[in-house]
């Protein structure tokens, strides 16, 4: 026997090749493992940069939509606040057409009063001179004597036709006005009332008389109506209280202004009797 016959070998046992290759799968499978546990890990730290390169698009996008939706409630406030001014506006005139048909009936229910009151005056101031005329119907029925005692055969008979001098040109100032419009208060040039227009054609020759027929009824010496001249003033009414006056321009005829349908007329003394006369030339 040798004497290394119990002495242990130091080399190693050999290992089967079934253990080999499990061996071989577990390092393999090991190393898959961490393969797909690093791939993940890669992945893992790769999303906060994908999120951080789309923040800025998400955040400009959102800033966008809220921009937008500021603008369509903007606009929509703007188009709330003018339709209530177009209805406060509309209110408005409302109130103001209510108001102006109120003042326009009271004004209509003025003038119609106003209107009914002239009606009425001028009824009564027909009613005047019809009766003015009945009592000079009468006088002149009774007849009257002139100087010689002779019968006038007419109230208003003359005793001249032709004026002269200043009485010529009083005639011919009135009798160029015939045509022109009545106006109550009228002085000239183209509208008169009765008493502007005999003052004026006897300021024409220099003579002031008072404005209203009244006191031009007084102005001067009452003369009969049978014995009037061109130029006599003609009043109708009471002297003193003459609601009209007149000139006289011969040949039985008169100038006046006597209304607003008329205006400034000639006619004859027929056509409205005067109830007396002054002559002041």
């Amino acid at each position: 026997m040798s004497h290394t016959a119990h002495i242990r070998s130091h080399r190693k046992p050999r290992r089967s090749a079934s253990t080999i290759a499990m061996r071989a799968g577990v390092a393999g499978g090991v190393l898959s493992t961490l393969a797909v546990a690093g791939a993940s890990g890669s992945a893992n730290a790769a999303e906060p940069v994908t999120q951080t390169l789309e923040l800025p698009t998400l955040t400009a996008d959102l800033a966008a939509q809220v921009a937008q939706s500021a603008d369509v409630t903007q606009q929509a406030a703007a188009s709330y606040e003018l339709q209530a001014e177009r209805d406060a506006a509309a209110a408005k005139a409302a109130k103001e057409a209510k108001a102006d048909l109120a003042e326009a009936k009271k004004k209509a229910a003025e003038e119609k009063k106003q209107a009914e009151e002239a009606a009425r005056k001028a009824a009564a101031e027909r009613a005047s001179r019809s009766a003015e005329r009945a009592t000079l119907s009468a006088s002149a029925d009774t007849g009257s004597s002139d100087s010689s005692g002779s019968s006038a055969g007419s109230s208003t008979s003359t005793s001249t036709s032709t004026a002269t001098g200043s009485a010529a040109a009083v005639v011919a100032f009135v009798q160029s006005q015939v045509g022109d419009a009545y106006v109550s208060g009228g002085t000239g040039p183209n509208s008169w009332d009765c008493s502007g227009l005999v003052q004026a054609a006897f300021k024409s020759v220099g003579v002031d008389l008072p404005r209203v027929s009244q006191s031009q009824s007084t102005a001067g010496t009452q003369v009969g109506l049978s014995n009037l001249q061109p130029g006599d003033i003609l009043y109708w009414g009471g002297a003193g209280s003459a609601y009209h006056v007149g000139v006289y321009v011969g040949d039985g005829m008169f100038v006046g202004a006597q209304n607003s349908s008329t205006g400034v007329v000639k006619a004859s003394l027929d056509y409205d009797p005067p109830s007396g006369a002054v002559r002041v030339l």
